[in-house]
């Protein structure tokens, strides 16, 4: 547990200084032990950013697993102070180096118990209450991430920084997820697109491995519990003055300024 606690220590540090992360001096022997490290994370976190209100998952798509070079998903926290909503202006020095992401957001209409594992997508669909396009903000808050390794960017939520949301659509007017079609524009050029067939096929297989991956651990989703399936496009580094929108067909338009 002291080595659990040492790196969860080093990383909070890092966050609230918004100093780069260096290599760990005792870095997480494995993936099971980066999350368990994440966990001690949050309970560090939770004074300065609010409580825990939902997970983002990284490297859904194959345009993000290329990037990374990681070839499966990996889930990080979402905190309250970091959610905004569409037109937020947020400062670019708040940030170690700020990037964006253009995401199918969804929000839980009821718990998904880890008793009820495993899950499929047809399963955590019907717990949707409702979808949004979202905006995730992550932060390469390393001194070289190539080098951390997925232990170690686990640990630190996987560049969780937070998002902006769009307005909610209900899932009673949702369109087919898997044709929906992203953009993202920045200073009104267009950056990336893609798909939610990106998402591992569908944004409800994210979910589901989300849910099937907490419930390994003998914890649950909640119902009000928002979760980031996962980029559509390949992530989009920024500088001060830059905006930032996102276009989903059928979902609508989230919008931010980082000045």
């Amino acid at each position: 547990m002291d080595r659990i606690l040492t790196a969860a220590k080093a990383i909070a540090l890092a966050r609230r200084n918004h100093a780069p992360l260096a290599p760990l001096e005792v870095p997480p022997r494995d993936e099971a032990e980066g999350y368990k490290i994440q966990r001690a994370l949050h309970d560090l976190l939770l004074p300065h950013a609010g409580p825990l209100v939902g997970y983002k998952i990284g490297c859904t798509s194959q345009v993000m697993q290329d990037y990374m070079k990681i070839d499966h998903p990996c889930a990080g926290g979402v905190f309250e102070k970091v959610v905004h909503d569409s037109g937020a202006k947020l400062a670019a020095s708040d940030y170690v180096r700020v990037g964006v992401e253009c995401e199918i957001g969804v929000r839980l209409k009821r718990d998904l118990a880890p008793g009820e594992a495993p899950f499929t997508a047809e399963w955590v669909g019907e717990a949707v209450d409702a979808y949004a396009p979202a905006i995730e903000i992550v932060d390469d808050r390393y001194v070289k991430w190539e080098t951390m390794g997925a232990p170690t960017l686990i640990a630190d939520d996987f560049f969780a920084a937070g998002c902006v949301l769009g307005e909610a659509v209900p899932r009673s007017s949702l369109p087919d997820l898997k044709a929906v079609a992203g953009r993202a524009l920045i200073n009104g050029e267009e950056a990336g697109n893609g798909t939610g067939a990106d998402v591992l096929g569908h944004p409800h297989n994210a979910l589901a491995w989300l849910a099937n991956h907490l419930a390994a651990e003998g914890k649950g989703l909640h119902a009000g519990q928002l979760v980031l399936t996962g980029s559509l496009v390949k992530t989009l580094w920024l500088k001060a003055g830059d905006k930032v929108r996102m276009e989903l067909d059928g979902l609508g338009v989230v919008e931010a300024k980082f000045t």
